[in-house]
């Protein structure tokens, strides 16, 4: 034959080679990428900018004994899955001193380019991103509740404090801000690859294939494409009898109303819509990570909706969360509780889900973080980082885990730890040559 044999031996190859593997048994039934007993390990990455109140972000003790500084009460019911860690840091974002020198590399402790130009490093999220989520719909679900800012301060680009999640050291991933879209790119009714039968899938390049053999192959080809589609009528069958033994979402469709096109004016309301899309898409298993940025280093929301304890008969809306991050006042903790009720929010709806002997908290690896201790300081000599969920059973909470005045105590080795627990293993990251034994 010509060289068009080269080309449709190459295409047959791939064939054979898919139907050896497993996931294609498993996957058209219940969206795994290989049968399992237990679902798959979700990554979770939240974050919310400018820091704490320094005086009351603390953990100490064990298990339902923890005790809570007043930033993380909202926490409580948490605590027996709650790894909290102090100490770790990331010595390239100490370089620059300034918001978006300290967020740029919050996911990937890469060097950051000041002078306008843009380059970080591809964030953890994004790595565990490109092999974990390869067998879902969306890869990675990068979400935000603030818009990005395109402008310079002092040397630097603010993008970097409007992204903690980048594709490439110079690309950041493009946030998702908007509800309704986020809802659409999980759930619209357009089959992707992943989703179309595999016969469906090669028929075009079968035909033509077709009429380029002999008789005898011909019938060949006949008798293995009809052995494809008995096996996946076998799969579809099994799907309908009750007896999988496998892991398969428990959803197979989301159970909610699409949002309201546009943005939610009520930040509150903003917030808990992107939780409830990110939850679904761990429930339906059309994402395994995500990040949610709750809002920006530097950033310009304000609260009409949590009451003024220094100003009575207000809102905190009378200066924005930067400037107000600047004190350690009772409004400041209050905003600071604030967005640890939408972690709590968050948490609290994955360990309702029931996916076999555990929950989808249970099976998650969630991550808050903010790029300095105290906005006041800008300090980030330690950074403030608290992890829930079980990863599966290879993560165990009620913990306080402690690297102050350590050695080796980068963040990226946490980073390696957490990429261990979805079985993505790279030898170095960022600045960390070794995980957390501990973690």
């Amino acid at each position: 034959m010509t060289g068009h044999h080269l080309s449709r031996r190459t295409f047959l190859r791939g064939v054979g080679v898919s139907m050896a593997l497993p996931w294609l048994e498993s996957r058209p039934v219940w969206g795994a990428d290989k049968p399992a007993a237990d679902a798959p390990v979700r990554l979770c990455v939240t974050f919310s900018g400018n820091g704490f109140h320094s005086k009351e972000w603390w953990a100490k003790g064990e298990g339902e004994k923890m005790e809570l500084g007043r930033v993380l009460k909202p926490l409580a019911d948490f605590r027996s899955k709650m790894l909290f860690v102090r100490g770790l840091y990331h010595e390239e974002a100490r370089k620059g001193n300034i918001h978006s020198s300290q967020t740029g590399n919050m996911l990937s402790g890469a060097p950051i380019a000041g002078g306008g130009e843009i380059k970080s490093g591809t964030s953890f999220d994004q790595l565990v991103a490109q092999t974990h989520g390869k067998g879902t719909k969306v890869p990675s679900l990068v979400l935000a509740c603030e818009a990005s800012n395109p402008s310079v301060h002092k040397n630097y680009s603010m993008l970097y404090s409007s992204h903690i999640s980048w594709s490439s050291p110079t690309t950041p991933t493009p946030l998702e801000l908007y509800p309704a879209l986020a809802f659409d790119r999980l759930f619209k009714d357009e089959a992707s690859p992943e989703d179309k039968s595999v016969l469906d899938a090669v028929l075009a390049d079968a035909a033509t294939l077709r009429g380029k053999v002999s008789a005898d192959d011909k019938r060949k080809l006949d008798e293995y494409l009809e052995s494809v589609r008995d096996v996946e009528k076998r799969i579809a069958d099994a799907g309908t009898r009750g007896q999988l033994q496998g892991w398969r979402p428990t959803l197979d469709k989301p159970n909610v109303r699409r949002p309201a096109d546009g943005l939610p004016q009520d930040i509150a309301e903003h917030m808990r819509l992107m939780i409830d899309i990110l939850v679904l898409g761990f429930q339906t298993d059309a994402t395994r990570v995500t990040t949610l940025k709750l809002n920006n280093d530097h950033s310009a929301l304000r609260f009409p909706n949590l009451p003024s304890v220094e100003q009575k008969g207000h809102g905190i809306d009378y200066m924005i969360h930067h400037l107000l991050s600047h004190s350690d006042g009772e409004d400041w903790l209050k905003v600071n509780q604030f967005f640890m009720e939408q972690l709590a929010y968050l948490a609290k709806k994955l360990d309702a889900i029931k996916e076999g002997s555990r929950t989808l908290l249970d099976n998650t690896i969630l991550m808050h973080c903010s790029s300095m201790m105290a906005g006041a300081k800008h300090d980030n000599d330690q950074l403030p980082v608290v992890v829930l969920g079980g990863a599966g059973g290879r993560l165990r909470g009620g913990r306080v885990l402690d690297y102050s005045g350590k050695p080796d105590r980068q963040l990226c080795r946490l980073f390696l730890s957490l990429m261990d627990k979805v079985d993505v293993r790279p030898k170095t990251f960022g600045d960390a040559t070794k995980p957390l034994d501990e973690v």
